[in-house]
């Protein structure tokens, strides 16, 4: 895992996520982590054909809705590692948002929006990779 951002999918915000699924897929995924808005993307008629194991969080309500304390613990448990693989892939938001201080995004159509997410990603690409980056270029002087 090299933490840089490889795509940048943008789509309207009244599309339902699970229908993109397809186009952030490459096919050559072994596993497959989402948050609860992705449910039944396993299931999805898009769904690209591969061996992918799918590993969507669980919604609340389906965690409320175990009754045996033991089970719904060890439910809980399994989430909390579900989470914690998905949260290795906010660090280039954490870039984006405090060193580039993009954190308000202002609609100004889907084409604009998407030009300025693609060149923060590449930007905070830069950024997470300028120490392997700094020596190959050399020394600077001014």
């Amino acid at each position: 895992w090299s933490g840089l951002v490889h795509h940048v999918h943008c789509s309207a915000a009244n599309g339902v996520d699970v229908t993109v699924t397809r186009v952030l897929m490459h096919g050559k995924e072994d596993s497959v982590f989402g948050d609860s808005c992705y449910s039944g993307a396993d299931k999805h008629r898009q769904r690209r054909d591969g061996q992918a194991a799918f590993f969507i969080a669980a919604r609340p309500s389906t965690m409320q809705a175990i009754g045996n304390t033991r089970e719904r613990t060890r439910e809980q448990r399994w989430e909390h590692v579900k989470a914690s693989v998905r949260a290795k892939v906010e660090h280039p938001f954490r870039v984006i948002k405090r060193q580039f201080g993009d954190t308000k995004v202002r609609y100004r159509g889907l084409a604009k929006n998407t030009a300025q997410v693609l060149t923060l990603f590449a930007l905070s690409n830069l950024w997470m990779k300028r120490k392997q980056l700094l020596p190959a270029m050399g020394s600077v002087r001014l």
